[in-house]
């Protein structure tokens, strides 16, 4: 596991947590525990949510972890990086620090590379996902106030999944089959399925990313800086 200098063993020990929540026999995301099996899970510890202190680190760790991943003729890569706080106390502050760090994250990495071209880079798309390295990522946050309880963990973490997987898995037909195994393991872990969680490629992925339950005047606040691309064709 990828864990930075300073704290070794307290940065271990949150990895250890994360990685024993998605071992859980009940936890839905079969993905995530194929990862887990195969040993290619990353994680990255950093400090507050709220600060840009950390942003090159995390750019860092997610330009080696698509490196290794570009390099991997296997399915099921993701990358965790997770927070040490703040300590989350409803789903309206996580939603804002999600954006902040994902914004901040796509203006440092917009000065080096273009945004992936197999994506559309306007977050109203249902073509949209987030371009790290121009390798789109479909994210998931993770935090103790998520209402749903697959996403309560006890550090705020943004999970970044690998967006082309999904397409392989749709060529392969195994997606419709995980999506429903998926929904169906949900609905005994938490209750229900998540009312934002649309059919791959339905809707814009940006109202599933943090979880909150969003009403219809929400509106996203990523504003994507990139030059123009045959996907993008706004600037």
């Amino acid at each position: 596991m990828h864990v930075n200098d300073g704290d070794e063993t307290g940065k271990q020990r949150i990895i250890d947590a994360y990685l024993s929540f998605l071992e859980n026999k009940e936890f839905p995301c079969i993905a995530a525990k194929a990862a887990l099996a195969k040993q290619q899970v990353k994680c990255i510890i950093v400090d507050h949510m709220a600060c840009p202190h950390d942003d090159t680190s995390i750019l860092e760790f997610l330009y080696k972890f698509i490196d290794a991943y570009r390099e991997s003729p296997d399915l099921y890569h993701t990358a965790a990086v997770i927070f040490r706080g703040p300590q989350m106390y409803n789903e309206e502050m996580f939603d804002g620090l999600l954006w902040q760090r994902l914004q901040a994250l796509h203006e440092l990495d917009a000065k080096k590379y273009g945004y992936d071209s197999r994506v559309d880079a306007d977050p109203l798309s249902a073509s949209f996902s987030f371009s790290i390295k121009e390798e789109a990522f479909y994210i998931i946050g993770l935090h103790t106030a998520s209402s749903r309880q697959a996403r309560q963990f006890a550090y705020p973490v943004l999970v970044f999944n690998p967006h082309v997987q999904f397409e392989q898995l749709r060529v392969t037909t195994k997606y419709d089959k995980m999506k429903d195994v998926v929904r169906k393991r949900d609905i005994v872990f938490s209750g229900s399925v998540n009312p934002m969680l649309n059919d791959f490629g339905k809707h814009s992925e940006v109202y599933q990313y943090s979880g909150r339950n969003y009403d219809e005047s929400w509106e996203c606040p990523l504003k994507i800086s990139h030059a123009q691309n045959k996907n993008n064709p706004s600037p």
